[in-house]
């Protein structure tokens, strides 16, 4: 039967509560009800030919509570004058809210408004656009308004997220929030408070004024180093320094801070980075040279190394989509990035190796050169086969070292 039914016309008001009208409307003050609902009823033909089923349909749609049902006559050559369904409406919120059991809900929403009203007004549009979601946070609601309380009185403090002293609220409830809490500030706090540039949560710090911890940048000394290796990393004094024979000797593993790297100015031949951390701690010897342990999509910290724009870099990724996208990305910051091992001689050299990439990305790359656009569009395209990939560590280290520019 294709007649509108009592569950048709709660499912009607779930689809207006589902998409946060009922909520918005609250905040609004521009009230859904009355409403009238969409009705499905019996045809001139079907009313002759079903009456016993019309007549069912009538009485059960009548019976139930929530919605008043308005009447249109109906006659019939047997049964005479009869009065059939004509409209259905809702005439109130609080009936709708009986209809779909939201009145807990829808309460909690109004006190949760109420709360905004008082403490922060211009948090009204945001209801508005997002309830649900709020609903989602009414428990942690006051704490978050808090939260936007404290930095609007204390606009970009230059100070870790651990050392914000908030009643009932700790660094990790914060970054837990750190989503829901950005789309409050930028609506609360004047436009010199907030970072525009610094987008996403990973970068929330930045964005509001807190200190973030430093980024950290590892490498690797290849091969034999200028003697003035030690003295250009300003480490000959520090106490977790290596001496600097064990730096020209040992080729050590070196981890510094990006503002320490930044100011390095090593005068070395090439840099090489590379995705994987075994590849990095056994590439090949390589005079006046260093290896970079990469960090996938992030070259956000090596973009003011000044004397890294100016040297020779070879990106070592994967043979696979996501390769050629990070090398693109990395060309972005640093124009001169040559691809290193990613080419189809190499590919086609290990194809005993190739695995499966489980997410290509499919999107254009406007950085390669013509060889590697060619390589990276028969992988986009599965021309060689379905969602290839050759993982940098499964190639041979003999064909490594072969690769290696001269020294």
């Amino acid at each position: 039967m294709s007649w509108t039914q009592p569950a048709d016309l709660r499912a009607q008001l779930l689809k207006l509560w589902s998409r946060g009208d009922v909520l918005a409307s609250l905040v609004s003050g521009e009230s859904l009800f009355p409403l009238r609902l969409t009705l499905k009823s019996p045809t001139s033909a079907e009313m002759s030919e079903r009456f016993d089923e019309v007549r069912q349909w009538i009485s059960t749609l009548r019976a139930a509570d929530g919605y008043r049902v308005t009447l249109r006559e109906f006659r019939h050559r047997v049964f005479g004058t009869n009065s059939v369904p004509h409209e259905v409406w809702v005439d109130s919120l609080d009936a709708a809210l009986m209809l779909i059991g939201k009145r807990r809900d829808a309460t909690r929403f109004a006190a949760l408004l109420d709360t905004t009203h008082q403490r922060q007004p211009p948090l009204l549009d945001w209801l508005v656009k997002r309830p649900l979601r709020a609903l989602e946070l009414a428990e942690e609601w006051t704490r978050l308004l808090d939260i936007v309380d404290w930095l609007k009185a204390n606009p970009r403090p230059g100070i870790y997220l651990r050392q914000v002293d908030i009643a009932g609220v700790h660094s990790k409830f914060i970054e837990a929030h750190r989503g829901v809490l950005a789309e409050l500030a930028d609506r609360v706090l004047p436009p010199e408070a907030v970072d525009a540039s610094a987008t996403g949560v990973g970068q929330f710090a930045q964005r509001y004024g807190f200190r973030d911890k430093p980024l950290r940048i590892r490498f690797r000394l290849l091969g034999a180093q200028p003697a003035h290796w030690a003295e250009s990393l300003g480490l000959e004094n520090a106490q977790q320094a290596p001496s600097s024979s064990a730096m020209l000797g040992l080729n050590p593993d070196i981890t510094l801070d990006a503002a320490s790297f930044a100011r390095l100015a090593p005068g070395v031949s090439r840099v090489f980075i590379t995705e994987n951390e075994v590849n990095f701690l056994a590439f090949p010897p390589v005079d006046n040279s260093l290896v970079i342990f990469g960090a996938g999509y992030g070259f956000d910290m090596l973009a003011d190394m000044d004397w890294l724009a100016r040297c020779p870099i070879y990106y070592w990724g994967d043979i696979d989509t996501h390769g050629f996208a990070i090398l693109d990305q990395l060309r972005a910051r640093f124009a001169q990035v040559e691809s290193f091992l990613m080419d189809r001689a190499t590919l086609l050299a290990f194809e005993s190796q190739w695995g499966e990439e489980s997410a290509p990305t499919l999107r254009d790359l406007p950085r390669l050169t013509p060889p590697e656009q060619v390589l990276y569009d028969d992988l986009r395209d599965n021309r060689l086969r379905k969602n290839l990939r050759l993982e940098q560590e499964r190639i041979g280290f003999e064909w490594v070292k072969a690769a290696l520019p001269n020294t």
